[in-house]
């Protein structure tokens, strides 16, 4: 009888010490877990790079927007990637697999395509959005153009035999869609196409290039590209946009980041579009 009570006090006492140490583990772990949260909350917010593919023609104001939204969110360490390139090129990349989060078209065309590409596959589809409207500009550095009158342009190309004017490909680039119906509507596009006259560029940068340069003698440019060059008044004249088909610009966000997401509502708010109007665009309402 004696040898079991001793047996039972060797038991109670072995269980006290058994709860002891587990009572001062979980102390521990819970300490360690309270100290771990905190580091991690302490440390900087980790980001994902954002990854956007923008129309040629949005080079000379997607990085000011870039920075605006930067600083007006407060995201310094805010990581953004743009490859620009016509939007059509850029459409062929996103179709093959091309890494990107938000695509920036310079029509509204490649959106809708992507996005009736994505719903046939069964895939999350954003819906596109309109974020700009470009404008039309016949430019030269060589030649002085008469801003009163447009309609001097039609005969300024017929009397000339050796003018020559680029436009961006129309096949690729919105701004040449545009800018070849207006020569269409002038009565221009096949005598100066079938006279060589005509020199296609593969997209609306290189198409401002040839006339900056003054490779050509005109360039059927973006506005923009006008206004981020300080063009003089000779240099350049604004086409009335009745003149031309409306150059509405859209974009689709590609990958459900938050941060692209985020990025698209900026395009259209009103600091955003303060950029788009100051770059010498058409405001979205």
């Amino acid at each position: 009888m004696t040898k079991i009570i001793a047996t039972k006090k060797t038991l109670a006492v072995t269980a006290g010490l058994v709860l002891a140490l587990t009572s001062c583990t979980k102390e521990n772990t819970t300490k360690e877990a309270t100290d771990t949260a905190s580091v991690a909350n302490d440390a900087p917010a980790q980001t994902q790079t954002l990854r956007i593919a923008a129309a040629a023609n949005l080079s000379d104001v997607l990085p000011a927007i870039v920075a605006g939204y930067q600083k007006d969110n407060n995201l310094p360490n805010q990581d953004i990637e743009v490859t620009y390139a016509s939007s059509g090129k850029l459409y062929a990349q996103i179709v093959a697999g091309a890494p990107y989060d938000l695509f920036l078209s310079a029509n509204q065309d490649f959106p809708a395509k992507l996005a009736r590409d994505n719903s046939d596959q069964g895939e999350q589809t954003y819906a596109p959005f309109t974020y700009a409207q470009g404008q039309l500009a016949l430019y030269s550095v060589s030649q002085s153009i008469d801003n009163s009158n447009q309609g001097s342009l039609n005969e300024l190309f017929k009397t000339n035999a050796n003018t020559t004017i680029t436009i961006a490909n129309p096949e690729l680039a919105p701004y040449g869609a545009s800018a070849k119906a207006y020569l269409q509507s002038q009565n221009l596009y096949d005598s100066l196409n079938a006279q060589k006259r005509l020199i296609q560029a593969e997209n609306i940068s290189q198409a401002f290039q040839y006339a900056h340069t003054g490779s050509v003698d005109y360039g059927l440019v973006a506005q923009s590209q006008i206004v981020a060059t300080n063009a003089t008044s000779e240099q350049f004249i604004t086409l009335a946009p009745e003149s031309y088909p409306p150059i509405l610009q859209d974009g689709i966000v590609i990958n459900a980041l938050p941060v692209a997401v985020d990025f698209s509502d900026y395009l259209r708010s009103s600091s955003g579009q303060q950029y788009f109007l100051q770059a010498g665009y058409l405001v979205v309402e």
